[in-house]
């Protein structure tokens, strides 16, 4: 049989194509392969032919030892080895490699673990604080402290060791997600947990409620990730739900700074001034300001990051802009609704 391949009826990603003519007993023919394999190869690909067969050389884009050839388990029955360029991969790398995979698989499964706790946490939170606020009505909204802080403070000492998984290589993650804890633990044991007047508050509700909002579609999103998998709907929702709920969850936040610096100026010892400057007497009620001005960076930063992996930097930008001016006009003048919470 007389075979000819033009190189451009060669195609090779992660799957080998070729379309070519042969003659051979049955007269001319097209023939076609397809061979789907286990890991990317590179594109360029050079091959003779010969009176007796084709000679195809594909080069592997990474260098190392394969498993198999193909992607799927089963070996195809046309496919057979040829034992006179065989090569074995040596115990020692075949050794190193097996245990690496142990290692990615304990770690993987370690996240998955992490945030499938996560998730069964925040949802809880979020599932019982829509059917108390439902049933109880405006009572629940003074209670939420009292009833939820347990649960949400577990959940917030957790979310500390996202910041642990990026400082040891666990994952990739930025200073943003350093920036998003250390402001919930803040509004959460601080402002919460130090003033007993402020967990009687209704903006502890809005607080919890928004942050689990959040939470219930990232960490599924993360719990996919995990296993290599993508669910399109819960991608979007997981960027998607956040540009409306982002923005509220920094005005209850700021809300719940703006109720708190009187309280602090009249409990003890947070009323005793820190320093002197100028003649005047700085209390940490002065030092919270400067805390919102970091709240309205952390915020638009958070914003860019995540408008900018959703829609891409030229659609983010004009987004950002509008929220930052948004924040920034609402952390300086907060509205009346705020400050009766």
């Amino acid at each position: 049989m007389k075979v000819r391949i033009p190189q451009e009826l060669i195609s090779v990603t992660h799957c080998l194509d070729i379309v070519t003519q042969g003659h051979g007993a049955q007269g001319q023919n097209e023939y076609k392969l397809s061979l789907d394999f286990l890991l990317p190869v590179k594109p360029e690909v050079s091959h003779a032919s010969t009176h007796g067969e084709v000679n195809i050389t594909i080069q592997k884009k990474e260098r190392g030892w394969w498993e198999r050839l193909t992607e799927q388990d089963s070996k195809a029955l046309f496919l057979e080895p040829d034992y006179q360029r065989w090569q074995e991969e040596p115990e020692a790398d075949m050794f190193l490699r097996k245990k690496k995979k142990r290692k990615v698989n304990t770690i993987t499964g370690y996240l998955f673990v992490y945030n499938l706790v996560q998730f069964v946490g925040f949802s809880w939170l979020f599932v019982n604080m829509t059917v108390r606020v439902c049933y109880f009505g405006e009572v629940f909204l003074h209670n939420t402290y009292v009833e939820l802080s347990d649960v949400m403070s577990s959940c917030q000492i957790l979310a500390t060791l996202e910041v642990l998984h990026g400082a040891f290589g666990v994952v990739r993650t930025t200073a943003l997600l350093t920036l998003q804890v250390e402001g919930r633990s803040f509004i959460l044991f601080v402002i919460f947990g130090i003033l007993p007047e402020m967990q009687h508050k209704p903006v502890v509700f809005f607080v919890f409620y928004l942050w689990s909002a959040v939470e219930i579609f990232r960490y599924p999103f993360y719990m996919l990730a995990c296993l290599n998998k993508e669910w399109k709907a819960l991608t979007w929702l997981r960027y998607s739900v956040w540009i409306p709920l982002g923005p509220l969850a920094f005005l209850a936040e700021s809300a719940a700074v703006v109720e708190s610096m009187p309280l602090f100026d009249v409990t003890p010892p947070f009323s005793v001034p820190l320093i002197t400057v100028f003649g005047r007497d700085l209390r940490l009620s002065h030092f919270l300001y400067l805390y919102m001005s970091s709240m309205i960076l952390g915020k638009t930063l958070n914003s860019n990051h995540v408008l900018y992996t959703c829609h891409g930097p030229i659609e983010a930008h004009s987004i950002v802009i509008h929220f930052f001016f948004f924040f920034l006009t609402s952390a300086l003048t907060p509205p009346t609704p705020f400050v009766r919470f």
